[in-house]
């Protein structure tokens, strides 16, 4: 089995790590346009080969795109096209972004659709790059595959195995469902730490022992703002709508604690506060 993997960041070198030592993979093609990031994921032992994109396409038996989803949908048509040149049966292309109903759209008339299985692995750290790669960072998390009927059922069945080398837990949706879910768990998580690490750096012009108080609970808060804006900024567009949804439905949770806490309404500031308490349910 070859295994190409276009884009050697976090996911895609984390990836790369442990298909290769869990023997699912023999080789390990990458692509990265960044020669540092190349060079680099190259000497720790990520890839056995950086090669070009027709080349990686060409060599693999299953290509990664491990890009933000701004590259990746203009990228999965490309490959497909490919695909098409090679006449090669049997090549299955998978892409791990965050967002999926417009990526699943690009290549829904492609005639080798059946070719891809959209996917998103449900893992991650605020860091990226090829330094970010690590081992077990899948382990016991989910991967979402999006409109997976309109995928080869071989090619679904060969994508499952891959994951579960990863051991990662399989949940099927379809792509306008992954794109509400993933707003509200993942998409405004990083949004209200983005906006919390603009508020505190403001006041900090003024306040200079701020980051010197700032505890455990304030760094784990504001962990997500340390990531990368190539990443987000197109996640942030393509989902616009349902993360727009989110936001108005955030806004108003804050005015009810503002209004509560303006009020000196101690009762319902504790009202609001169990209620949230809830959330122990659902996350142990």
């Amino acid at each position: 089995m070859v295994v190409s993997i276009i884009g050697l960041g976090l996911i895609g070198g984390s990836m790369a790590i442990d298909l290769k030592r869990r023997h699912f993979a023999d080789t390990v093609l990458g692509v990265e346009k960044e020669a540092v990031n190349a060079a680099a994921a190259v000497k720790i032992g990520l890839v056995d080969e950086i090669v070009s994109l027709d080349e990686a396409v060409q060599r693999g038996d299953i290509i990664v795109v491990a890009v933000p989803v701004g590259s990746a949908v203009k990228l999965l048509p490309q490959i497909l096209d490919l695909f098409s040149h090679l006449g090669t049966k049997g090549k299955i292309v998978i892409d791990t972004c965050s967002t999926k109903a417009e990526i699943v759209r690009s290549v829904h008339y492609h005639p080798m659709r059946g070719c891809y299985v959209a996917t998103h692995p449900m893992a991650g750290t605020e860091y990226s790059g090829p330094w970010a790669a690590m081992p077990n960072l899948f382990d016991g998390r989910a991967c979402i595959f999006a409109n997976s009927d309109e995928s080869d059922p071989r090619a679904v069945k060969t994508i499952e195995r891959l994951y579960n080398v990863l051991n990662m837990r399989p949940i099927f949706m379809n792509a306008e469902q992954h794109d509400v879910h993933t707003a509200y768990v993942s998409h405004i998580s990083h949004l209200t730490s983005f906006a919390l690490a603009l508020t505190v750096l403001e006041k900090e012009k003024d306040e200079k022992h701020i980051f010197d108080l700032a505890s455990g609970g304030f760094s784990s808060t504001v962990r997500l703002a340390k990531s990368n804006a190539d990443m987000w900024v197109p996640i942030l567009s393509q989902n616009r709508d349902n993360i727009l949804q989110v936001i108005d439905t955030y806004i108003s949770k804050m005015g009810e604690f503002r209004d509560a806490i303006a009020d000196y309404d101690e009762e319902k500031i504790r009202s609001l506060i169990e209620d949230a308490n809830h959330i122990k349910k659902i996350l142990a």
